[in-house]
């Protein structure tokens, strides 16, 4: 039996207010949450017992009474490639307006399709989420963009429209076109069906959303900065912290704020509040997307509070690590296919063909979109890489099955090889290109421990490689407990670069939020936590269910 997490106050925990809590109570409290959610192999973390799918929680928050806007779908009309988006300046950037504000919508939070299997329904989006449940919901702010009003807007993903719920009318001097974005999380839809380990999965969902907000912005040549702002901040800025708006109604947690940029400018060191003399009008009731919740798990408020980034902390510079641009053409590779019908083609595979193997070329060149560069995706990013590959490969050409590790910065090598078992090899594999940092640990067939160490899931052993994303854990956490959502997000961001890559080598990939941590651990030869497992990721020939009907997401 767990011991009983200490009672929170729920009320600061509702409207976004900071917690008076030293940084040392809170490393203790996410260290206790993160130990309490591990998976473990004589019991799997807290959750429900049972599950009516039918009583799953509403997948769409609206709130009735804000005036709508509804946008057109225009992403077929962007004729970027692939590949382009990784190279700068290739793509030309497109002004501010409602369409293209809509396409940047489309080709990140939207609908990219519904499936249909026998009397159920349901839909998958640009983001993907940890058993589609979806606990990410988008906001955008905007000043002087032709044909939006002034304003704080819900997107409403369901129907590809803007709720607006809060109108600014400015009382000074127009100001320049700016367009934010903003991101929260709702954890009951995860926690409906994970319990505990939701956090974890909202945390992931989010790296997953900049992600693909971050692509869908290079198809319109535009730039997308992380600003640095408080979860309190956030949360005033979205109206989350509104309780009359929220009556009866789960809430939402704020996760961060972006700019959109459409050229190289940077993002302004201190936002200014979209309110700053205006006068301002919220509309609109949330609503209720669980009236009967059965469960409720209170470790989860105490780690949501334990990691909010405190108001009054200021973002130290450095010099962000960088990788030298990878070359393109591979004629190997599917990249020239056009980046909106890519994007929009993503999804989660659920079985491999066990027999194929991936060619080698496809393999270091997915491995090398993983490396941080100045140059998209990885241009949002502005943390230092926290998150190393180490990979459990099965079925490449050219290479031994084994264990092999790509460690994502140049001190991450040594760091790796020190706290790792003695006895890896910690060699260059025949044939890896020279500015891959790929090193081979041990040879090995892995299937079976791939698969027991994820849950029991073929899906870890009938792929061509399966990976566990490692990070650096306590060391960041020490002094900046709230790092613990950004390590979250950055292996989101890397599963949403996989998950495209996959696309474009013509193969598919999945996430897997389920895992025995600590097994993992004894299998590396970790010893503590100063390296922890935090999401695994696998890529292979998809085998495709033809009984499941494929609509088109909206009429």
């Amino acid at each position: 039996m767990q011991d009983e997490p200490e009672q929170v106050n729920l009320s600061t925990l509702r409207t976004g207010k900071d917690a008076s809590r030293s940084t040392t109570q809170a490393f203790a409290q996410i260290l206790n949450y993160h130990e309490r959610t591990k998976h473990r192999l004589k019991r799997y973390a807290a959750g429900p017992e049972t599950l009516d799918w039918d009583a799953q929680p509403n997948p769409f928050r609206e709130f009735a009474g804000a005036p709508r806007i509804r946008l057109p779908l225009v992403a077929d009309s962007l004729t970027a490639s692939f590949a382009a988006l990784h190279a700068p300046n290739s793509v030309a950037p497109q002004p501010l307006t409602l369409h293209s504000v809509a396409a940047l919508l489309e080709l990140s939070f939207a609908l990219s399709a519904w499936k249909e299997y026998g009397p159920d329904r349901w839909a998958v989006r640009c983001n993907p989420s940890s058993g589609n449940l979806h606990p990410t919901e988008a906001y955008v702010i905007c000043t002087q963009i032709p044909e939006i009003e002034d304003g704080v807007y819900h997107y409403l993903s369901r129907d590809h429209l803007l709720e607006h719920r809060c109108r600014i009318t400015p009382l000074t001097p127009a100001t320049p076109s700016k367009l934010l974005l903003g991101l929260s999380s709702i954890s009951w839809r995860e926690a409906w069906k994970y319990g505990e380990r939701a956090f974890r999965y909202c945390q992931l969902d989010t790296g997953h959303a900049i992600g693909a907000l971050r692509y869908a912005a290079a198809t319109l040549g535009w730039h997308v900065h992380v600003a640095n702002c408080s979860q309190q901040q956030i949360s005033q800025w979205l109206g989350l912290d509104r309780d009359t708006d929220f009556t009866g109604a789960e809430r939402e947690e704020a996760e961060l704020l972006m700019e959109i940029t459409t050229g190289q400018s940077e993002v302004a060191v201190a936002l200014s509040p979209p309110f700053a003399s205006a006068q301002i009008h919220w509309h609109g009731q949330a609503n209720t997307l669980d009236p009967h919740p059965v469960y409720r798990w209170p470790v989860i408020d105490e780690v949501t509070l334990a990691s909010r980034k405190p108001a009054a902390f200021q973002a130290l510079a450095h010099a962000a690590e960088s990788w030298p641009l990878p070359r393109h053409g591979d004629e190997a590779l599917n990249s020239y296919i056009k980046a909106a019908t890519l994007i929009r083609q993503r999804r989660s595979a659920q079985r491999f063909d066990a027999k194929f193997t991936q060619d080698a070329a496809g393999f270091f060149h997915m491995l090398d979109a993983l490396l941080p560069r100045h140059a998209a995706p990885w241009d949002v990013w502005r943390e230092p890489q926290h998150l190393h590959l180490v990979l459990f490969v099965h079925r490449v050409a050219g290479l031994a099955p084994g264990l092999y590790a790509l460690p994502r910065s140049v001190a991450a090598q040594a760091q790796m090889q020190a706290a790792m078992r003695a006895d890896f090899s910690w060699s260059k594999p025949a044939g890896c290109p020279g500015q891959l940092p790929l090193f081979l640990l041990a040879e090995a067939s892995l299937g079976k421990a791939a698969k027991s160490l994820c849950c029991h899931q073929a899906i870890a052993a009938d792929s061509s490689f399966m990976l566990a994303m490692l990070a650096e854990f306590d060391a960041p956490l020490k002094d900046a407990p709230w790092t613990y959502r950004q390590l979250y997000w950055e292996a989101g961001l890397l599963g949403q670069v996989l998950y495209l890559q996959a696309e474009a080598a013509g193969l598919r990939g999945t996430g897997i939020g389920c895992f025995f941590d600590d097994v993992c651990h004894e299998l590396l030869g970790l010893r503590d936590t100063a390296f922890q497992s935090l999401y695994h990721f696998t890529v292979g020939h998809p085998l495709t269910d033809e009984r499941i009907a494929n609509l088109p997401p909206y009429s």
